[in-house]
């Protein structure tokens, strides 16, 4: 009986401790990872090649980046296990499309120029943080 209650404390102290020296960025990603695992949505890096999914993450990079002479809005989502790129052909902006900002996307997966792409997915922006729909 008692063994399990003395590691308790030595477990709590490890969480700790692993808290304090890691970075800012592996603590967001273990984050993101376990929203994707609690909600069920796909992990992009098991996404495969053609396969219509819905992934979820933060969006890292917004950018304008025309393709063969059409604006296309670019935008990179992140969620723990890998990177892709969601692109809204035809539009300069989108309203809450912005770094930082928490979204699930759905479509099919390709791949463009090396990387997993979405092409004008379904979305859905998310709660910023904890606490956030209260502000």
């Amino acid at each position: 009986m008692t063994g399990n209650s003395g590691d308790q404390p030595r477990g709590r102290l490890r969480r700790m401790f692993s808290r304090l020296t890691t970075s800012p960025e592996e603590l967001q990603a273990e984050e993101l990872r376990q929203d994707v695992v609690v909600a069920g949505f796909t992990p992009i890096a098991e996404a495969g090649d053609r396969e219509v999914v819905t992934v979820s993450g933060t969006l890292r990079t917004v950018t304008l980046r025309p393709r063969a002479g059409v604006p296309a809005l670019e935008a990179e989502l992140f969620d723990g296990t890998d990177a892709l790129d969601v692109v809204w052909l035809g539009r300069h902006t989108i309203a809450g499309i912005e770094p930082g900002r928490r979204l699930s996307a759905s479509g099919r997966i390709s791949h463009a120029r090396g990387r997993r792409v979405l092409f004008n997915p379904r979305y859905e922006l998310r709660p910023v943080g904890q606490g956030s729909e209260s502000q």
